[in-house]
């Protein structure tokens, strides 16, 4: 048996954050990840040339300071995102070429129907406590309400319907009637709202890496040297007045506390001992991912910038929801990235790997033309078939889930203390919410400590 100070379950940025900050403080830590790669839910990889593709994870923005800072801490510099030209919307089969954030070309109705919803729901996230949510004045009605049916009643517009059931509920990756509206003010507020959610520059997509976001994650393991034990799926950790012993197959790690940076759709494939306080495994067992493919297509040159397109696409219910340009800071070669979620995602997978390309690449010659029908290359990443990633990007709450059991998100279980994204209160669902919560699961294991040696 490996005995260490601590343990961290889960070698994404959460969980490597937390693992580096404890090395750094001089404490002795193992870092136990399922799967055969560090990363998580990002996942760079790098050709023979030295271009990079994310087939995760990959955008920055403002506001998003602890990423920025772990760039800073291993140098890792910016690019930012190409946005230069017009974007494109296709809605009941007709195509909008537009500038701006808006489709302004299609009917004043339909503008108007969006402009006011973006409004509405700006002014709703900003009304929320963003550590607890929950006690929000309108937190119970937000709670029995989905998305879905928020957007039914207060959208007259079946386009702009359309395009905001696909705008909001995209991060969650799955269909608007399944995910709570709470929740999603919940998580759009912890960024400030949905204007940054959408937003190319100065928003959410405003950025990348140079050299993904692989070149963060890898120098992080670097550190952590032997501490990182790979292909070790947990699948108990019990606890007692002493510590804490936490088993793989293979491994045993006894600890004074662990720190559990998992999927929270995945948090519920632990046996823990003894059982943890009901309404915290309920919440395990009540926070779902959603499906979401993410397709990196590449080309000699990014070819739709010359044709004065910024690569920017969007085609609800689509086999390539939405497009953008994911050229590395060279812009050689063009890759051209293909996300799509929630229902859509499911319904391509479901499909073989010919048909599935040809659906795709169908989707960018209607949109860019018939110089986008001969790639060089084509990556696929299905995260709905990573078993350990659970499905999408980011877990969620169906309705009434985050009213009940939503404030057993970030204290800890006794020895076990909880991280990853859907736990931080600011920047929820991003790398950066991902770092923030390994950052304090550390700084809880250390206080806790230093509380148990004083006493």
């Amino acid at each position: 048996m490996t005995e260490v100070d601590y343990c961290v379950v889960g070698a994404g940025f959460a969980g490597l954050t937390a693992a580096l900050r404890l090395k750094q403080a001089g404490h002795s830590v193992s870092v136990l990840e399922a799967r055969d790669r560090i990363g998580g839910r990002t996942f760079t990889v790098t050709r023979d040339d030295g271009v990079w593709i994310d087939r995760g994870g990959a955008w920055i923005g403002p506001g998003q300071d602890r990423v920025y800072a772990l760039m800073n801490e291993f140098g890792v510099a910016e690019y930012k995102q190409h946005n230069d030209g017009d974007a494109m919307m296709i809605v009941d089969g007709k195509k909008h070429r537009y500038g701006g954030k808006l489709p302004w070309t299609m009917s004043p109705w339909a503008v108007a129907n969006l402009g006011i919803v973006l409004l509405t729901v700006e002014k709703m996230c900003k009304s929320l406590p963003r550590e607890a949510p929950w006690e929000a004045k309108r937190a119970a009605e937000w709670d029995r309400t989905s998305l879905g049916d928020w957007l039914e009643t207060n959208v007259m517009s079946k386009p702009a319907r359309e395009m905001l059931d696909m705008a909001l509920a995209g991060p969650y990756t799955c269909a608007a009637a399944e995910v709570s509206l709470l929740w999603v003010l919940l998580q759009m507020g912890s960024a400030g709202g949905p204007n940054f959610v959408i937003s190319g520059k100065g928003g959410a997509q405003d950025a990348r890496p140079v050299g993904g976001m692989g070149a963060i994650y890898r120098p992080m393991a670097a550190q952590l040297g032997d501490a990182l034990q790979l292909s070790q799926p947990v699948h108990q950790i019990s606890q007692d007045a002493d510590g804490v012993t936490v088993r793989s197959d293979y491994l045993a790690v006894r600890a004074q506390r662990v720190v559990v940076a998992i999927p929270m759709a995945l948090a519920d494939s632990i046996r823990y001992e003894p059982a943890l306080p009901v309404d915290r495994a309920f919440l395990n067992q009540r926070m779902p991912s959603g499906a979401v493919v993410k397709i990196s297509v590449v080309y000699d040159e990014p070819f739709w910038r010359a044709d004065g397109l910024s690569g920017q696409s969007a085609a609800p219910g689509s086999p390539a929801t939405l497009t953008i340009d994911a050229c590395t800071d060279t812009a050689i070669p063009g890759i051209m990235c293909v996300i799509t979620e929630g229902p859509a995602a499911r319904k391509l997978a479901q499909v073989d790997d010919a048909e599935r390309r040809a659906l795709v690449i169908s989707e960018l010659v209607d949109r860019f033309g018939n110089k986008a029908s001969a790639p060089v290359e084509f990556h696929e990443q299905n995260w709905t078939h990573d078993r350990y990633s659970g499905g999408g990007m980011i877990s969620h709450t169906p309705t009434g889930v985050l009213t009940e059991f939503g404030y057993t998100l970030r204290p800890p279980s006794g020895r076990i203390h909880w991280a990853g994204t859907e736990s931080s209160a600011t920047m929820c669902g991003w790398v950066d919410g991902a770092i923030r919560s390994g950052e304090r699961a550390a700084a809880e294991v250390m206080a806790a400590h230093t509380a148990a040696a004083v006493t």
